[in-house]
């Protein structure tokens, strides 16, 4: 009775690895013909919904890209940031985009491909707050949008007095106008992006982190994975890559 006992507990135990992670492989996605992208579209310039009601951005313009290159129409799905590796991992995308860094306990749990943009975290406060730099965050609330590695870095920071988590960056920026935290960490595009609205509102010059940016894949799905590696190759290599991150960012 033991030892069938400790069968079944093992077949359960390997059955609920095995089901840690559900995905189409590639041959299923070629026959579908579409790839299921998800994304966060609150992220611009990376991702956003712009004035016409369509998808837009580097991340969007990027996987649209990869999808062509590959014979395949992109489908959009614009989900919370925290939830897009749960929606890889349980088969529901094919993969995420949407500035994500790659990270070692992200690792633990998604593939990633080849890096396709670098960027920085920075910190947002009102002009007038006296934070001048990183070391100025002791002690102060900050605010985050919830998943991203500004929540990750900032809650790893014993520093900081309280890290206060918002749905989205838009929401945290808000936050910060209305005085309920002292400044918040973000990814530097988009922050450009936020302190257009606020005349108070300033990014300080020091950084916080330097990242890099790549897509994530349900654990295991290696040959999706080098299929989009093979595609962000060749986009690199013929200049579209550059061109998509110029078109949105003033950078040469």
């Amino acid at each position: 009775m033991k030892k069938i006992l400790a069968l079944i507990l093992c077949a359960v135990m390997v059955f609920a690895f095995a089901g840690c992670a559900s995905y189409r492989s590639y041959d299923e996605i070629k026959e579908d013909g579409k790839l299921v992208v998800a994304t966060n579209a609150a992220f611009a310039p990376y991702e956003f919904v712009d004035d016409n009601g369509e998808y837009a951005g580097i991340d969007i313009e990027i996987a649209q890209a990869v999808g062509e290159y590959l014979g395949l129409e992109v489908v959009i799905q614009d989900i919370n940031f925290d939830a897009i590796i749960t929606s890889v991992n349980s088969g529901k995308a094919d993969l995420g985009i949407a500035g994500m860094t790659v990270t070692a306990e992200r690792l633990k749990s998604v593939e990633f491909s080849d890096t396709y943009a670098t960027g920085k975290q920075v910190i947002i406060t009102a002009s007038d707050s006296g934070i001048k730099g990183v070391a100025d965050l002791a002690g102060k609330k900050v605010g985050v949008q919830t998943g991203t590695t500004g929540d990750i870095y900032a809650s790893d920071d014993d520093t900081i007095g309280e890290v206060v988590q918002y749905t989205t960056g838009t929401e945290a920026v808000l936050a910060l106008s209305q005085n309920k935290v002292d400044a918040v960490i973000i990814d530097n595009e988009p922050a450009k992006k936020y302190i257009e609205k606020y005349d108070n509102l300033i990014i300080i010059d020091e950084e916080y982190t330097y990242e890099e940016y790549a897509m994530c894949f349900a654990k295991g799905n290696t040959e999706l994975v080098a299929k989009v590696n093979e595609a962000l190759a060749a986009l690199k290599a013929d200049g579209t890559l550059k061109a998509i991150i110029d078109k949105y960012i003033n950078e040469k």
